[in-house]
C-alpha cells in the first residue's frame, strides 16, 4: 500500500457532519451524495487528507479506512464482531505476533483480520467456516480491504473440531451459537497455557460454556463480561455524553488452559 490512493482500493469519505461513506475508487468513477458529487480521479492518486470539494462547494475529506471503519460499512454476509468488541477479544486473549490461532466461524471476516493483524507476519490464523456461502463472502470483503488475502491467514470450510486435529494452536477464539461442544477438542489440541475465548449474545449460552468448561477440570481463571461504548460530544464548553450508545453486542469469555486439576479435598 503506500502513501497515494490507487484505482481499486476502499476510501472512506468524511463530510463536514462526520458522516462516512465508503467507496471503492475506479477510474472514471464518481460519488455522489446529498450535497453533489465528486470524481473517483480526484481522488486517485492523491494522499489521504485531500480535501475535496463538489461543484456548490461541499466539503469531502478522503481517508484510508481504519479497520473499525471497514467493519462497520463493510457487506456482510453474516453477523460481524463489531470494532468494540474486537479489541478487547484480541487484548484479553492476548494475541500477540507470532502465535498460532485457530478461529470459527469466521462469519464476514471482521475477527480473522483483526487476528491477522495481531499475529503478524511470523504468525499464522486457520479460520474456520462450516458454511460456504459465508465462506466465499468473507474471502472478498478480506481481500478487498487488505489487497488480497493476507499471507498468514487460512480460511477453511468445515468444522473447528476436525481442524483442531491437526493443529496445536496458541489461542483457540470461537464465534459459534455452540462453543461448548468445541471445549473437548480445544483441550486436546491447545498446549498447557493456551487461552480459550468466545464470543456469546445470550445468557444461557454463557451458562452452559461456563459449566462446560468446569465439568472439563481443565481451565481456570474464567472471565466473561460485556463491553459498552458510548460517545462524548464535544462543541466549546458544551460537552456531553451522546443520547444513544452501542451497548450490548456479545459477552466475551476467556479461560486458561491448565493441567488436569485433580479432585479438590475441599
Amino acid at each position: 500500500m503506500t502513501d497515494r490512493f490507487a484505482a481499486g482500493e476502499p476510501c472512506l469519505l468524511l463530510d463536514n457532519r462526520g458522516r462516512r461513506y465508503l467507496v471503492d475508487l475506479r477510474a472514471g468513477g464518481s460519488f455522489q451524495f446529498h450535497a453533489g458529487v465528486v470524481s473517483h480521479d480526484e481522488v486517485i492518486g492523491a494522499p489521504p487528507g485531500t480535501v475535496c470539494r463538489t461543484a456548490s462547494g461541499a466539503r469531502l475529506v478522503v481517508l484510508r479506512p481504519r479497520l473499525a471503519d471497514y467493519v462497520l460499512k463493510m457487506d456482510r454476509g453474516a453477523q460481524v464482531v463489531y470494532p468494540k468488541d474486537l479489541g478487547p477479544m484480541v487484548h484479553w486473549a492476548d494475541i500477540v505476533p507470532g502465535q498460532v490461532v485457530v478461529e470459527a466461524g469466521t462469519g464476514s471476516g471482521a475477527l480473522a483480520m483483526a487476528l491477522s493483524r495481531a499475529v503478524g507476519p511470523t504468525g499464522r490464523v486457520v479460520s474456520v467456516e462450516r458454511r460456504s456461502d459465508h465462506l466465499q463472502h468473507a474471502r472478498k470483503t478480506i481481500a478487498r480491504f487488505c489487497g488480497g488475502l493476507p499471507g498468514n491467514l487460512e480460511l477453511v470450510e468445515g468444522l473447528v473440531e476436525d481442524v483442531l486435529a491437526h493443529h496445536r494452536p496458541d489461542r483457540v477464539i470461537l464465534d459459534l451459537p455452540e462453543p461448548w461442544s468445541v471445549v473437548e477438542p480445544a483441550t486436546a489440541a491447545l498446549a498447557v497455557g493456551g487461552i480459550f475465548c468466545s464470543y456469546l449474545p445470550t445468557v444461557p449460552q454463557i451458562q452452559k460454556l461456563h459449566e462446560e468448561l468446569r465439568i472439563s477440570r481443565r481451565f481456570v481463571g474464567v472471565e466473561t463480561f460485556e463491553v459498552m461504548l458510548r460517545e462524548w460530544q464535544v462543541d466549546g464548553r458544551s460537552v456531553r455524553p451522546m443520547s444513544q450508545m452501542v451497548g450490548h453486542t456479545g459477552f466475551i469469555t476467556v479461560a486458561h488452559l491448565c493441567e488436569p486439576l485433580g479432585v479438590d479435598s475441599q
